[in-house]
């Protein structure tokens, strides 16, 4: 029998992938679940199956975050429910793949929303609440790609850059509070990401599939973290060693190791040009 909590959890994203994995791990352990995402009847599935399955009260909301007004929206409908947010999870991204100067500028403008604007303005409007409880938690996903530049993703690896150093201060920030800030980072995991990113040609986003993470081996050492109060979760051991070893590699020098794998054989290359 699940031992039905107190506690309620939001989770962005909690349609699919990591979002989704990390809703059933919460739900196990019997937290009360606000499931945020586009599809409604994806979510409504999930939901009647967690609450038959564990017993636990789940409330959906269907919504596009990648608008300038979600977050206030997200939050206003939170509390007309009458919902106490105690663990935050901003989940919910999306990446675009392409030469910087060649991809879509509204398609940018909605990837900067939701992977950095939306969690910034949820967790400005959550974090006051959880401060005056004296408890709390904000989870952020970020990604082992905060930890350099990557081209032809230029605009995915800047936003996971922003949020991995926005989680830290203010977990810095919080200190002595009973209120925690973790910055998630995977690696590249098996999920609907890269075919939505559109980067499947890349050896990063398709023909090195074999040596991805499945969305539920990370989730659950990341939810370890979680419970640990971590600051930054990276889950799996090569990872964290990799992520060593960036930190003392010359950067110019890892940028053009990383164009082999980023760069997929649809982008073709510049020609040399002279001039006179």
């Amino acid at each position: 029998m699940t031992q039905i909590r107190s506690e309620s959890v939001l989770i962005t994203g909690a349609s699919s992938g990591l979002g989704r994995e990390l809703a059933t791990l919460f739900a196990r352990d019997g937290y009360g679940l606000v499931l945020v995402a586009r599809n409604e009847q994806r979510l409504q599935e999930i939901a009647q199956d967690y609450r038959q399955q564990y017993g636990i009260r789940v409330h959906v909301i269907a919504m596009d975050l990648a608008r300038p007004e979600a977050a206030g929206e997200l939050y206003d409908q939170v509390s007309e429910a009458a919902i106490e947010i105690d663990i935050l999870v901003n989940n919910a991204g999306f990446g675009s793949y392409g030469r910087f100067c060649d991809t879509d500028l509204d398609e940018e403008r909605r990837e900067l929303l939701l992977n950095m604007i939306t969690p910034t303005l949820l967790s400005k409007r959550f974090l006051p609440s959880m401060v005056a409880r004296g408890k709390g938690h904000v989870v952020n996903m970020a990604s082992m790609a905060a930890y350099m530049p990557g081209p032809y993703m230029a605009v995915y690896f800047a936003t996971k850059a922003f949020v991995l150093s926005l989680s830290e201060a203010i977990a810095q920030e919080l200190r002595g509070s009973g209120v925690h800030v973790t910055a998630i980072c995977p690696n590249v995991v098996a999920t609907g990401f890269q075919e939505a990113a559109g980067n499947e040609a890349a050896y990063i986003g398709g023909r090195l599939r074999w040596v991805m993470s499945s969305p539920d081996q990370v989730a659950r050492k990341a939810y370890r973290d979680i419970s640990a109060g971590k600051r930054v979760s990276i889950p799996g051991w090569s990872n964290r060693l990799a992520v060593s070893a960036l930190r003392l590699a010359p950067k110019g020098l890892m940028l053009r190791a990383m164009v082999p794998f980023m760069k997929g054989p649809d982008i073709p290359s510049f020609q040399n040009r002279k001039t006179d």
